[in-house]
């Protein structure tokens, strides 16, 4: 049988322990803000009924589902006719049940649907974990990566969206970003553009379009709002409003006058008014004034959100959003659970982490690597060093015993492709005396240690 040549999926990474301990930092420093605003942590499957997912992305985010075909003869259900016409979009019911999980949010929503005997409202969670999405792969896009999801379900105050500007703000700035923005907005104020306009049945093909304008430009989703049913004169209305200018006190000022007949409208500008008097009343004028950011362009394409619409972009690499979010008041609606509403934002990892790479932002080694690596020199002094290895563990220091008796030459080249920095040369010298010979990677330099003084300086 002639092998096969390894390979990776496109969108796909390995990752490397440097590289693990690097996304860990990242990890870490998430979870230690999101614990302390309250938030506790939960996981979910990684694939759904695709049931569960079809149909809260819209038709755009449905096709970058991830599906996967049922077990055994998935075809044997498959109706004749269909498979005559390989019309694989209505074939997928037939052989498809499941699907790998698109976002967090979704699963989140059936997650407090089929809990929600068991949790206390209002429900704050923090959820880590992979999503898949059948994207094209390119630069900071892959088909596998993390997100990082802090959401509250049964709260319907703006504090919570204030809130998640100060966990932006701190988890960035905590990362060593310095040049950053949280950008706002509110889908009732794209819900009161369109009845403007007087196209309430297209707020869905106008927000997928102007979503794109950072993509494509103005030119671009002019063309796109033609094709979905808009005309000349809607884009004469629709031009200034997509171009708003000004401090965020001027295009909310701006707006009032354009949205003055649509009382949807002026309620999305009022929320997020109420979310900037919340970050005053905090304190956070400054994060204010410097990061927040009013983008009346700014949709996401996404068919739960409701209320506030976040998106954050870093300044300093170019790259797409790192983090986004928003409210979804009736998303449990979907799985039976009415009149519940929540509001959350992610965190995009993977470009995150891309983000710290190219900046160099990354903390040195955190220490959580082997600290002394004990060598091998044969069988009988192998058993004078078993002891000595399981007292350092047990004193909580990271060690190893090189599993066999090679040559000196080749266990030292392990310790430093591991950068250990400590090497315990335990010969027959050693086990007489009691005095270990700890030699330091770095400076080469070796000195006699009795075990006591060993987990001393290790520790």
């Amino acid at each position: 049988m002639a092998s096969i040549k390894p390979s990776l999926a496109k969108g796909t990474r390995d990752f490397t322990p440097v590289e693990m301990e690097k996304r860990n930092h990242i990890y870490n420093t998430l979870k230690t803000i999101f614990k302390k605003y309250g938030y506790s942590e939960i996981q979910t499957p990684s694939f759904e009924n695709l049931s569960t997912l079809t149909g809260k992305y819209g038709d755009e985010g449905d096709k970058l589902i991830f599906k996967i075909l049922n077990s055994g003869d998935y075809l044997s259900k498959a109706p004749e006719n269909l498979l005559a016409e390989k019309n694989s979009t209505a074939l997928i019911s037939s052989i498809s049940e499941k699907a790998l999980r698109y976002d967090l949010t979704v699963p989140f929503a059936r997650y407090v649907v089929m809990h929600q005997n068991e949790i206390s409202l209002p429900f704050k969670r923090f959820q880590i974990q992979p999503v898949w999405r059948a994207d094209r792969p390119q630069r900071g896009r892959y088909r596998e990566f993390y997100q990082c999801d802090v959401d509250v379900v049964g709260s319907d105050s703006l504090l919570n969206e204030a809130e998640f500007v100060l966990i932006y703000h701190e988890a960035l700035t905590k990362l060593g970003l310095k040049d950053f923005n949280i950008k706002l907005n509110n889908r009732k104020i794209l819900s009161g553009i369109a009845e403007v306009v007087g196209k309430p049945e297209l707020i869905v093909d106008m927000t997928v379009a102007i979503d794109k304008l950072d993509k494509i430009g103005l030119e671009g989703v002019n063309k796109e709002l033609l094709e979905r049913g808009f005309t000349e004169a809607d884009l004469a209305v629709l031009k200034p409003i997509i171009e708003l200018s000004g401090s965020n006190q001027e295009k909310l000022d701006s707006l009032k006058s354009v949205l003055a007949n649509s009382s949807v409208g002026l309620k999305g500008v009022e929320e997020i008014e109420r979310v900037f008097e919340y970050l005053r009343k905090l304190g956070q004028s400054a994060i204010l004034e410097k990061e927040v950011e009013v983008d009346i362009t700014l949709a996401r394409g996404l068919n739960y959100y409701t209320g506030c619409i976040f998106e954050v972009k870093t300044n300093e690499v170019q790259m797409g959003s790192i983090g986004g979010g928003g409210r979804y008041d009736d998303l449990t609606g979907m799985f039976g659970l009415k009149d519940l509403t929540g509001v959350g934002v992610s965190f995009g990892a993977d470009r995150i982490y891309d983000v710290l790479e190219e900046l160099q932002l990354f903390p040195p080694s955190n220490g959580e690597r082997t600290k002394v690596l004990i060598i091998n020199f044969d069988q009988a002094l192998e058993a004078s060093t078993l002891p000595i290895l399981f007292k350092l563990r047990e004193a909580g220091i990271a060690a190893e015993l090189y599993p066999s008796a090679v040559k000196l030459k080749k266990q030292m080249s392990y310790a430093d492709s591991k950068q250990i920095p400590y090497v315990l040369l335990v010969g027959d010298e050693e086990v007489a005396s009691g005095q270990l010979s700890l030699k330091n990677m770095e400076t080469g330099e070796q000195q006699k240690v009795t075990l006591e003084d060993l987990s001393k300086i290790l520790a």
